[in-house]
């Protein structure tokens, strides 16, 4: 059942987090000496970040002589280290709710004491068996997370990859333009849904009339204008994933309808009277705080629990400066292959302000003023100005009121412009300017693409 040593050649690795060396000698001495090396670790002695992922293959912890208060440094243990766990349990724990979360989100198995040699053996081989597979399928085709080296992301890619195991419900939150559909999509590929569609569908965007018959699909004749009969988005998905990107945006009757299908796998076009089962994992994204949402009665309480199994929350931009220069360089070389583009990557002052810039709009924004730069830039390598970034304080500069001002007035204007999409009219709406004002602003701030464009009319 298990891995054993004549099938590998070599000990198995295994890391015992303990609360005393009584309890690691219990276990040593269950094991077959031959077919592990044991690393133990008394879990007062850890260093809360010390790294155990390159010399280990799996962990055993130890709950027997912890108590309720130690079970957070647990999970910072645990979590800290990208290796599948097992927990051994005293008889009776798992009659504590608390603990049960702990085991059923961290860890891949359990085992009850008193110990059993051949079945804790078993279950250790077998998850170090799992963990091998794994290593050699992702081998060829090799499957991209996020790319980052900076230590948030490491945890969100070790979340995305957890999740990708899964088939249950993800809700992934951030603000807009922090890569929830990247997310969303590097889940899907991960998945063993990767061969099935991926169909995204932006709730705040579906006509309010139409939504039910977009999602859900209607029979022919189901109202005025239904000529034959439509497959909704979900169905569209079997096989596959759907992620539902602004989830917080669906109105409540809808809610329901989804509802009924994170329940019991089925949903009911408009106009039919029988249901029908339909196969798809729901990634559902919000920019808005759920939670919130139904205290004020705007999002169902059910549905967001049924939503809510796996949250995987997105960092925004400015909380990752030190990685800007990667992302950005990354998201150049892919806008520029097969343009004519003569630049070659970005100018000292460009990298600069990238990094001192507060990015309201995230990756989103990142990503349209490379896109920009590439286009319109002439020089080989990107400006400051390509990006249209203005020239901000040095670090430990004061900067006076009305240089606050201005750089306030700037960030506002630039985060209207990515919420409505580049669209002036709208942003203006958004400002409460005219459109003739906000064409000033943009020219004040050096926003204005030279495109020859025409100029707004009015005032």
């Amino acid at each position: 059942m298990g891995a054993t040593t004549a099938e590998h050649g070599r000990l198995g690795r295994l890391l015992l987090f303990t609360a005393d060396q009584e309890s690691a000698r219990s276990v040593s001495t269950a094991l077959h000496p031959q077919q592990w090396r044991i690393e133990v670790v008394e879990l007062a002695k850890a260093a809360p970040e010390q790294a155990y992922a390159s010399r280990h293959e799996l962990g055993l912890f130890d709950f027997r002589s912890l108590s309720a208060r130690d079970w957070p440094a647990v999970e910072d243990r645990v979590v800290g280290a990208d290796i599948d766990w097992v927990a051994l349990l005293p008889p009776g724990a798992l009659d504590d709710p608390a603990l049960c979360q702990i085991v059923s989100r961290h860890f891949v198995d359990y085992h009850t004491t008193p110990i059993d040699a051949d079945r804790l053996s078993a279950i250790l081989g077998h998850v170090r068996g799992m963990a091998q597979l794994r290593v050699r399928a992702s081998q060829s085709p090799p499957t991209q997370a996020i790319g980052s080296n900076n230590p948030t992301m490491h945890r969100i890619n070790r979340e995305l990859r957890k999740a990708a195991a899964s088939h249950a419900p993800v809700l992934i939150g951030g603000e807009t333009g922090a890569g929830k559909e990247l997310a969303a999509r590097t889940l899907h590929t991960m998945s063993a849904r990767a061969n099935g569609p991926l169909v995204i569908v932006d709730c705040g965007a579906l006509p309010q009339h139409l939504i039910q018959s977009e999602l859900f699909g209607h029979e022919r004749g189901a109202f005025t204008g239904a000529d034959r009969r439509r497959t909704g988005r979900l169905e569209a998905a079997e096989g596959g994933t759907l992620f539902l990107d602004e989830i917080g945006d669906l109105p409540l009757e809808q809610q329901v309808s989804l509802l009924r299908f994170l329940q019991e796998g089925t949903i009911q076009r408009l106009g039919s009277t029988h249901p029908t089962t339909v196969d798809a994992r729901v990634i559902a994204a919000t920019h808005v705080d759920l939670a919130e949402a139904v205290r004020q009665g705007r999002f169902r309480e059910d549905l967001y629990y049924r939503l809510n199994v796996i949250t995987i929350t997105l960092p925004p931009l400015r909380e990752r400066r030190d990685e800007i220069d990667e992302l950005a360089t990354a998201c150049f070389e892919e806008l520029r292959a097969g343009t004519t583009c003569r630049a070659r990557g970005f100018s000292r002052d460009a990298q600069l302000q990238m990094r001192q810039y507060r990015w309201p709009g995230n990756f989103r924004e990142l990503r349209n003023r490379i896109q920009r730069a590439i286009v319109m830039g002439e020089g080989r390598l990107i400006t400051a100005s390509d990006l249209g970034l203005g020239p901000a304080p040095a670090s430990g500069e004061a900067c006076s009121l009305q240089q606050a001002r201005r750089l306030a007035e700037r960030e506002a204007i630039e985060r209207a412009l990515t919420a409505a999409g580049g669209n002036r009219s709208k942003a203006a709406e958004q400002l409460a300017v005219s459109r003739v004002t906000l064409y000033r602003l943009l020219t004040r701030h050096g926003l204005v693409p030279t495109d020859g464009g025409e100029r707004p009319r009015g005032n």
